[in-house]
């Protein structure tokens, strides 16, 4: 049975729909988790409903500050064993009118933002020479989408770094995967119109869309001992949608 006592674990993106789920399975199998994002009401609601979290309020996309970040992560949990990198945004548009601002900032925050994450975090885990990150990265890094040549570009890019990653440490007990969600049940396909909600699930062998707890599962996998020799791969969590 798969059980995260003693470990320290940072997760980003803590606020969204996949990172509270993130939240509730780490918590539930005895993992001592700090939850950042940039939302502090809603990092003050986590707090009342996961009593026993840690909670820091920080933007991923401040490069220069994440050194500082993860010390003081490392300083409230009392060291680090997981890192869950699952911040990210959007800025959809398509290519012949997408700004190099949206282009930017979507690659700043998802693939650059994630290399320092990791570079800053591995570098705790050698102190114990064990580690487990897993990055969330998305269907359309493998399919590409239209209109998210910037987006399928960053989660396209963190899978590559993810795997020359796990070369580089797999020697130090530390792995790095991936998990690669596709259409999942949040608050923002909750709004997604009727008939193109029909086509899209037309589209999934499964006929559902995920749910948070389809991917929680497959990342508290990743970062357990059961896949202690399991680096450098991406697990697919889309009910058949696409299949590598």
């Amino acid at each position: 049975m798969i059980n995260f006592k003693n470990k320290k674990i940072i997760i980003t993106g803590a606020t969204g729909g996949i990172g509270s789920e993130l939240i509730k399975k780490f918590v539930s199998l005895d993992g001592k988790v700090l939850a950042t994002g940039t939302n502090s009401e809603k990092l003050s609601k986590l707090k009342n409903n996961f009593n026993n979290i840690e909670t820091l309020k920080f933007d991923i996309s401040k490069h220069s500050e994440i050194e500082k970040f993860i010390d003081e992560s490392y300083s409230k949990l009392g060291g680090l064993d997981i890192l869950i990198n699952n911040a990210g945004i959007t800025l959809d548009n398509l290519s012949l009118r997408m700004k190099a601002e949206e282009w930017q900032k979507v690659i700043d925050i998802n693939l650059s933002s994630t290399f320092y994450m990791c570079k800053y975090g591995i570098k705790k885990m050698l102190k114990n020479k064990f580690g487990r990150v897993v990055n969330i990265t998305s269907i359309v890094g493998h399919t590409g989408n239209i209109g998210q040549a910037n987006y399928t570009a960053s989660k396209a890019g963190i899978i590559a770094m993810s795997k020359s990653l796990a070369i580089e440490y797999a020697k130090k007990n530390i792995t790095i995967n991936c998990v690669s969600p596709g259409f999942i049940q949040t608050n923002m396909t909750d709004k997604i119109n009727e008939g193109i909600k029909e086509n899209l699930m037309a589209r999934i062998p499964m006929n559902r869309l995920g749910n948070g707890e389809d991917v929680s599962n497959s990342v508290a996998f990743l970062a357990s001992e059961a896949s202690s020799y399991i680096t450098g791969e991406t697990i697919h969590v889309n009910g058949g949608m696409y299949m590598a």
